[in-house]
Parts: structure tokens; C-alpha cells; sequence
């Protein structure tokens, strides 16, 4: 290397070094860092978490007197969105999940899935409600699966109804007293945004009534009272098997509503976020013991047995 190359490098290193130096400075000065300053995104997020953590915290408060839960099933990670649930007999439920046309038979005693059953392909399905031998299964687009005979020899009718997925069904209950089943929509009732409707699919005739057979009115002041609870999506839906009222879930904002079996609101029950992450099924056994089923967004899907402590 000649003097002339030496003295050039020298400079270049000179001045290398003192750009990055300047660099880091203005970083530091700017805090332009981001171990030292948060972009305004990040401060509307930590705003919004910290406002969500507050709302959890009330929603514990509220339910922790009157919501208990006294047994738990993670279920397997297949059933991580286990999506619709429905009794069978002691210590055995039938449950779906929302990218698989199967029904799970699990066994709540040996806390495993004991038998899949195929009925369809990939879909969006949604509820499920038990008939004596026959599952009904519900996807979002409105179409209903009558899967019969299914734990032994299962052969499926599809039924079309004029619910939509637009109207985006969650939930299917089997109401044994009308000899029918209710189905919930989660989504908006077209051209008509003051209720969300349950509608009645007749067993006999196997037609879906047209009006709904109840209302959910989102007027009522239930949804103020609620803190300003001012809307619900219905994610599952199922009749008290005594009584005859109505629960209906709410998995995007856990929440459980009861209305009599003449419509009246009853009650709404604010859920524990951090026991019921995404409330999607509901079901009953024959002397009234409650099951809720939940999505898992962070960790495993789950079935919880639950105590509702509160006269209605």
C-alpha cells in the first residue's frame, strides 16, 4: 500500500467512525430507540390492553358471585376450536369444531375422545344438538346436517334453510317439549338491526319457520343495565330441559343471557374471561347440570361444568 492509499484509508476510517457515532447520538437524542420510546400504535395498543384488563377484572368481579365452575377437560389440540356441544348420556358428549365435518364422541371419564364420526368436508360448522339416534349439525351458511344414526351406521341429509352467512348461524338446540330445534344467528338480521332472531326448524316437516320463533331484543334495557352492554352474538344457544328457559352464550364478549320460555329476559350473567375465554358451546343433561365449551385462543379448548348460583 502506497503513503498516498495509506493517509486515504485512514480518513475513510476517521470518518466511519464518526458518522456512526453521530448515528447512535441522534438515536438517543430523538429516542428514536425503540428499547427507549413507543411509536403511537404501540400506545393505543398498551391504552387498549390496559382498558380490556380493567373490563376483564369487572367482568370476574360480577361473575365470581353467581358463575362457579367445578370441573374441567382441556380437550386435545384438534378440539382447540371445539365449536358445539351436546349431551349424550353420562360422561359423554358429542362435540364439533369449525374446520372439520366430524363429531367427536368425548368421554368426560377417561377425559379422551373415544370415537370421530365423518359427516362432511371442511367448513365453517358451528352447533350441534342431539335427537335420540340422530345428530343435527349446523354450519354458518345456514345449511343444517341431520346425521343419522350416527354413533352406528350414520347416513346424512342435508337441509337448506333461508338463513345465510350473512346471518351467520352459531347455535342449534334440540327443544323436546315443540319437537323442534332453535337455531341462533350471531350475525345481524337483515334489514332489521333491533333484535337477532332464534328460529324454529320443525322435526316433523323439516322446514324452517321464516319469523323467528324468538327475539333477542338489543332495545332492552338488559344491555344497559349490563354497564353498557348495548349488543350480544349469540355463539350457542340450549333449552333448560325443566324448565324450559333459554340460554343463549356470547363468545366474543363472554356472556350468558337467560329468557323464560315465553321470551322475557331473565338475567344476563357477565362471564370470567380468564375461565371462559371463548364461550362457544353449551349443553345440558337431563336433570339440568350446566356444560359450556370454550375455544382455546391462547391455550387448549375446554368443556367446564358450571354452577349457576342466582334465583331466576
Amino acid at each position: 500500500m502506497t503513503k498516498i492509499e495509506k493517509v486515504l484509508f485512514g480518513i475513510i476510517a476517521v470518518l466511519t467512525i464518526g458518522a456512526f457515532a453521530f448515528w447512535k447520538d441522534i438515536r438517543t437524542i430523538t429516542g428514536t430507540d425503540a428499547a427507549m420510546v413507543k411509536s403511537d400504535g404501540d400506545k393505543k395498543k398498551d391504552k387498549k390492553n390496559k382498558k380490556d384488563k380493567e373490563e376483564n377484572e369487572q367482568a370476574k368481579t360480577i361473575a365470581s358471585s353467581e358463575i362457579t365452575v367445578s370441573q374441567k377437560w382441556d380437550m386435545p389440540s384438534y378440539l382447540k376450536e371445539i365449536s358445539g356441544l351436546a349431551y349424550i348420556t353420562e360422561n359423554q358428549f358429542a362435540c364439533i369444531q369449525d374446520e372439520l365435518g366430524k363429531i367427536f364422541i368425548f368421554n368426560t371419564t377417561s377425559g379422551k375422545v373415544e370415537k370421530e364420526i365423518e359427516f362432511a368436508g371442511a367448513g365453517d360448522y358451528e352447533g350441534i344438538a342431539i335427537v335420540n339416534s340422530d345428530a343435527y349439525v349446523a354450519r354458518a351458511d345456514g345449511k343444517l346436517f341431520e346425521v343419522r344414526n350416527y354413533k352406528e351406521t350414520p347416513s346424512v341429509v342435508e337441509h337448506s334453510t333461508h338463513l345465510t352467512a350473512k346471518q351467520n348461524v352459531e347455535g342449534v338446540s334440540y327443544d323436546k317439549k315443540n319437537n323442534r330445534l332453535l337455531i341462533s344467528i350471531k350475525g345481524k338480521e337483515p334489514g332489521n338491526e333491533t333484535y337477532k332472531g332464534i328460529y324454529a326448524f320443525d322435526l316433523a316437516s323439516k322446514k324452517l319457520a321464516v319469523s323467528p320463533a324468538y327475539k333477542i331484543d338489543l332495545t332492552h334495557s338488559i344491555w344497559t343495565e349490563a354497564k353498557g352492554k348495548n349488543k350480544i352474538q349469540p355463539s350457542g344457544v340450549e333449552v333448560h330441559p325443566t324448565n324450559g328457559d333459554i340460554y343463549i352464550i356470547d363468545g366474543p364478549g363472554p356472556s350468558l343471557l337467560v329468557m323464560g320460555a315465553d321470551g322475557t329476559k331473565k338475567k344476563l350473567y357477565q362471564l370470567n374471561s380468564s375461565e371462559f375465554a371463548q364461550p362457544e358451546g353449551i349443553a345440558f343433561t337431563q336433570t339440568g347440570e350446566l356444560f359450556i365449551s370454550n375455544e382455546g385462543r391462547t391455550g387448549e379448548g375446554n368443556i367446564l361444568k358450571v354452577s349457576v348460583d342466582s334465583k331466576l
